[in-house]
């Protein structure tokens, strides 16, 4: 009420307390003139009252609202903040994934909720984690980006197959969804699906809009966190050139797998692997040359072996792979079968390309890891005097019942 409006009802209020008084002191008409006016004077005042009292309420009524969004809106940011600072520590998408769960339950309870995230190919996106108070929510277990309207556009997209809007092919079944693509540093890793089957679902999604969005943008920057811990601990134990192990991880790996071949009595096969004639390959071709059949005699040595045979970079030209559960006699029969594909990429390069091969084992040749490769790297040394392109074994331990081994047994050309 302004003051203006204040003075006037004043004023009224004011006359009729003056017409309330002389009332009561004139007699006769005047009495009864001075009455009416009085009361008419009264009911103006009252209904002033009213009016104002209405407004008054009204606006205490905006201000209880304003009061309850703004609480809602600090328990939001709460809840965000406590979310950014659980997915610090998260260590992959699986503990990513149970961080937004936990707050998509608490911020948009009414709501189901799905994660995608890129394979390592990026050629889709896998379903990480999904959540649903029903049992009808049933997100395909893939997505991909060629079918994501989300993804094509870099914008959040609202699915609503009631009011006739442009929806993904992936749209999970008559469910409406808003998907935020969830980018950091310019890439995208992944999409954050909200779902709701209400009849006023793309209403609700609308209103919610803000909440996904920042769902999504924490979620972003801890995909962009756990890929970039993933490269570098990828780094740390990949060879960077033909992507097998590095020396580092196979030195821990081996004294591991041999410890476990000792504590269950089953041996344990190192195989020492160098290219032959790789520096006059280098010289005659170029290093792109050497590198790319370097790269291409890891891939024989990835294609042939088994996946839980432990194939690195030894140094230069020189591989190594630690064979659990493998003889002496059958590590020999697969490094022959190496020797005579890694000899076939001769063809494709249009150079002359071979490999020696040294073996040891635990316990046939070896004691432990303490000599293993020591004894696999003389059968190599071995290998190369005796003409190179040839597979060579190292003597096996002497027993009291055995009679005289030969130092090194040869295989191949």
């Amino acid at each position: 009420m302004t003051a203006a409006r204040r003075l006037s009802v004043h004023a009224v209020q004011a006359c009729c307390a003056v017409c309330a008084v002389s009332s009561v002191l004139a007699e006769g008409t005047t009495a009864r003139i001075l009455a009416g006016m009085a009361a008419a004077t009264a009911l103006f005042t009252l209904g002033v009252g009213i009016r104002y009292g209405r407004r008054a309420v009204a606006e205490l009524d905006g201000h209880l609202t304003l009061v309850a969004q703004t609480g809602a809106a600090r328990a939001q940011v709460e809840e965000l903040f406590a979310m950014a600072d659980m997915l610090q520590a998260a260590d992959d998408h699986e503990d990513a994934g149970a961080v937004l769960m936990a707050s998509a339950e608490r911020l948009l309870p009414e709501f189901d909720g799905a994660l995608y995230v890129f394979n390592n190919s990026r050629d889709r996106l896998d379903l990480a984690r999904s959540w649903s108070r029903k049992d009808g929510f049933a997100p395909p277990a893939t997505l991909f980006p060629g079918s994501c309207w989300a993804l094509k556009r870099g914008k959040p997209h609202v699915n609503d197959r009631l009011g006739g809007s442009l929806c993904c092919q992936h749209a999970i079944g008559g469910a409406s969804t808003i998907e935020v693509p969830m980018m950091a540093r310019g890439q995208v890793f992944g999409l954050l699906v909200i779902a709701s089957e209400a009849e006023d679902a793309s209403a609700r999604l609308l209103d919610v809009t803000r909440v996904v969005r920042a769902l999504a943008d924490s979620m972003s920057l801890a995909l962009s966190n756990i890929a970039l811990r993933e490269k570098l601990r990828t780094q740390s134990l990949r060879d960077p050139l033909t992507g097998l192990y590095n020396r580092r991880y196979m030195e821990d790996a081996l004294e591991r797998y041999i410890n476990l071949a000792q504590r269950t009595g089953t041996p344990i096969s190192v195989l020492m692997i160098d290219l032959d004639n790789f520096k006059r390959l280098n010289d005659d071709h170029g290093h792109a040359k050497g590198d790319a059949v370097l790269c291409d005699v890891a891939g024989q040595l990835v294609e042939t072996l088994r996946p839980s045979d432990v194939i690195a970079r030894y140094g230069g030209e020189e591989l190594l792979v630690i064979m659990p559960k493998c003889s002496l006699d059958h590590a020999a029969a697969k490094a022959e079968l190496l020797r005579q594909r890694i000899e076939a990429l001769s063809a494709a390069h249009g150079t002359p390309v071979s490999a020696s091969f040294g073996i040891a084992t635990v316990p046939e040749t070896a004691t432990g890891a303490g000599d293993v490769v020591a004894m696999a790297d003389s059968a190599l040394y071995a290998a190369k005097q005796s003409g190179k392109n040839r597979v060579v074994t190292a003597p096996r331990r002497a027993r009291s019942d055995d009679k005289a081994m030969p130092l090194l047994t040869a295989a191949g050309r």
